[in-house]
């Protein structure tokens, strides 16, 4: 553990007196990249050096051990220092794995109502009105970009930009198809049913991140439907962009301006090809590639929530809390997202043999 770790301290030092170089200070890009880096280096630099200085103080407490004077106060210190080196090595095998480079990104997240009709629908703002509230326990910031209305209530489409500290970090997770078990409010007999909605999860991307050919998209220019006044009933500002090569398709029109509405749909569409990037890259890279990666295959069944039992069972890994009620409305979805990540991190590092 020793040799893995001091390499991050040499590197964490010679940043240090890089910065301090003339040719540095002087050029803001350079200085810029490498703040960055001795940011990213501090955690594992913080917990190398304490990781050290609790193994040269076993060392020496050990060889007090038969010291007549010392000994004692050298069996105390070890019963404090032992633990802590174990805690240590866990906490650095985390900090030694590799890391996802859209964590500190934000997201687009788009649920859409699957099999189950308007009771699918109806789900669908459930469970986006959910991860509103958790948004706001994380004091991240929601902007609604598209929906589409459900004639019973609730979405079959809706997508909205979440943005925060670390968002895709704790809801890339959520990606899949999320199942329902409950009594819809039209059923007379009581009887449960069962609907189903699939959740995507879409890093926001930049320029540099996905570049479009503007040859390969189809743009129209509609009139906006739906609430909102006169000014959206007699203005064409609803804009669909299509991208030939993939057949992905993009709406919005959320704002009054055609330029924002286009510029919204261009966002959406960047982050829809991006995910498909990471997808067919994921494929590429075989099944040990997949047993690592966080996000959901929006295909698979990930969770069912269940009204009747107040349950909710996450499939991945087999946990089931009866705390649906608290998850929906206060929204505690940490619950569920923190043992995801353990499960991740162990796989992570079993599989980096660390």
């Amino acid at each position: 553990m020793h040799k893995k770790l001091q390499p991050f301290i040499d590197r964490y030092n010679e940043i240090n007196e890089l910065l301090m170089a003339p040719d540095i200070t002087n050029d803001i890009k350079k200085m810029t990249a490498l703040s960055k880096e001795q940011s990213s280096l501090a955690d594992i630099v913080s917990k190398a050096k304490e990781y050290i200085k609790t193994i040269d103080d076993i060392e020496e407490n050990k060889a007090l051990l038969e010291d007549k004077e010392l000994g004692d106060l050298a069996k105390e210190e070890l019963k404090v220092l032992e633990p802590r080196k174990e805690e240590l090595e866990e906490e650095i095998k985390i900090l030694l794995l590799p890391t996802d480079p859209n964590d500190d990104k934000n997201i687009y997240l788009e649920l859409r109502a699957g099999t189950g009709g308007d009771e699918a629908a109806i789900f669908v703002g459930n469970l986006f009105r959910a991860y509103v509230r958790y948004a706001e326990v994380k004091n991240w910031k929601v902007e609604l970009i598209s929906s589409s209305d459900s004639d019973a209530g609730g979405y079959k489409e809706i997508v909205a930009l979440f943005r925060g500290e670390k968002v895709y970090s704790r809801l890339k997770y959520e990606g899949g198809t999320h199942r329902v078990q409950r009594v819809p409010a039209t059923e007379s007999q009581g009887r449960v049913h069962t609907s189903a909605i699939t959740v995507a999860v879409m890093p926001e991307v930049d320029d540099v991140d996905i570049q479009i050919n503007p040859n390969d998209l189809k743009i129209d220019v509609m009139r906006s439907s739906g609430c909102g006044g006169q000014s959206v009933n007699t203005t064409d500002s609803a804009v669909r962009i299509t991208h030939i090569p993939t057949g992905i398709v993009v709406t919005n029109q959320d704002q009054k301006s055609q330029h924002k509405n286009k510029e919204k749909a261009m966002n959406v569409l960047k982050a829809r090809l991006y995910e498909l990037e990471m997808q067919e890259q994921i494929e590429k890279e075989g099944a040990d590639r997949k047993a690592q990666v966080g996000t959901g295959d929006r295909s698979g069944r990930i969770r069912t929530y269940n009204y009747p039992q107040n349950r909710v069972t996450d499939h991945r890994i087999n946990l089931t809390l009866y705390r649906l009620e608290q998850l929906m409305n206060d929204g505690v979805f940490d619950e569920l997202i923190d043992p995801l990540i353990a499960d991740h991190q162990a796989r992570l590092i079993e599989a980096n043999g660390l």
